[in-house]
């Protein structure tokens, strides 16, 4: 329970997916929590109410990032930010261009001007691993590739293994916080700039300020609507509802699932850790799966082992194919660790979409399909 004493810590975009967890992990290690949140129609409803499984302990000013006045009323006795505010997926960002650099980048400079008015002791800005475009690759004589991507000629006659220029297919290793960058989206880009402003900003008024690049994290109250960031959700409600599970390309896709749990800890360790200050982290679980093992896996659950996935073989565009965290960096400096085996989270995430289902009888929003018409694979 905090005190009177207790630091007052910001979340922007506090009130959504990760935001709501981390609030509680931070409430129930004495901080007191204030949220900026604009309850945006398509993830809390079109009456944008408070979400009720957001602790009630937490104070919540409803407003936009790129407000000013509303930024500078949240930021009243505040210790430290933690940035979440953003619009996320990736898909989305290619034809919704200004959304994304108004909510992500504009937002995110706004953010830092308010700053400069009132110190803070720690900024932590929630980054991505759309960042990295592919992941670290190498060759079956160990050439390392750091920049790779697969061409849209390539993709459209389903050839999704990502090859050297030499046309040798290569194989993914877990991606460090030392690759180059090379975002293939524009949220990812958006999310690149958030980065280096924030850095640049620290370093330059003494800001200290630590960047967390999350991978695919998981877990209970994940929304529907998002087809990117809520990919196993929409597994487990179609299951539960008598219908497959969809894959893009083949499913062979590799990925870093972690749980919520871990990323919300993570934030908090980053937050009380001083030789953070200045540094980038990874956090994901360190362990890669396909997109067809968490399928399978989630049948299985669900006891739906009858309905045979339905592999799509296209590819959404700004997709990548594989990107794995390499976490040492993490467990080096912030002590952290994952702690949910993908097996208990998707057990988790099961019973609460099934809870969901059962209440609300929601139905999710449906999988995107790319227009080659329209958009480049």
């Amino acid at each position: 329970m905090h005190t009177d004493t207790s630091p007052t810590l910001l979340i922007t975009g506090g009130a959504g997916f990760i935001g709501s967890h981390l609030a509680a992990e931070l409430l129930q290690h004495g901080y007191r929590v204030r949220i900026l949140d604009n309850l945006a129609p398509r993830v809390h409803g079109p009456e944008r109410q408070r979400p009720g499984h957001l602790d009630g302990r937490a104070e919540v000013f409803v407003g936009d990032i790129r407000d000013p006045h509303r930024l500078h009323e949240a930021l009243e006795g505040v210790d430290s930010v933690i940035h979440l505010a953003a619009v996320v997926g990736g898909r989305q960002s290619m034809y919704q261009i200004e959304k994304y650099m108004s909510v992500n980048t504009t937002g995110t400079a706004v953010l830092l001007e308010a700053l400069l008015d009132h110190p803070i002791r720690r900024l932590i800005v929630a980054s991505s691993s759309a960042i990295y475009g592919e992941g670290l690759y190498c060759s079956y004589n160990g050439t390392i590739y750091p920049k790779i991507r697969r061409s849209p000629a390539q993709v459209e006659k389903g050839d999704w293994e990502p090859r050297s220029p030499d046309g040798e297919v290569i194989y993914p290793l877990p991606t460090p916080e030392t690759k180059e960058a090379s975002p293939l989206s524009i949220y990812a880009v958006s999310k690149y700039d958030q980065e280096e402003m924030c850095r640049m900003i620290g370093e330059s008024y003494g800001i200290p300020t630590v960047i967390l690049r999350l991978f695919s994290v998981y877990g209970p109250h994940q929304g529907y609507a998002n087809p990117y960031s809520g990919m196993l959700t929409e597994y487990a409600s179609r299951l539960l509802q008598d219908k497959p599970v969809r894959l893009f390309e083949d499913g062979y896709q590799q990925r870093d699932f972690v749980s919520v749990y871990d990323a919300a800890r993570a934030f908090r360790l980053a937050l009380e850790t001083p030789s953070a200050g200045g540094e980038t982290f990874n956090i994901g679980s360190g362990r890669p799966a396909t997109f067809r093992t968490v399928a399978d896996r989630l049948a299985a659950i669900t006891r739906r082992q009858d309905l045979a996935p339905i592999v799509m073989g296209t590819c959404r565009v700004g997709d990548i194919r594989h990107c794995i965290a390499d976490i040492s960096r993490a467990r080096e400096v912030l002590g952290y660790e994952p702690e949910v085996p993908l097996e208990a989270g998707l057990l988790e995430l099961v019973a609460g979409v099934k809870a969901e289902i059962a209440e609300r009888r929601k139905v999710p929003a449906p999988l995107e399909i790319p227009k080659p018409s329209r958009l480049p694979v």
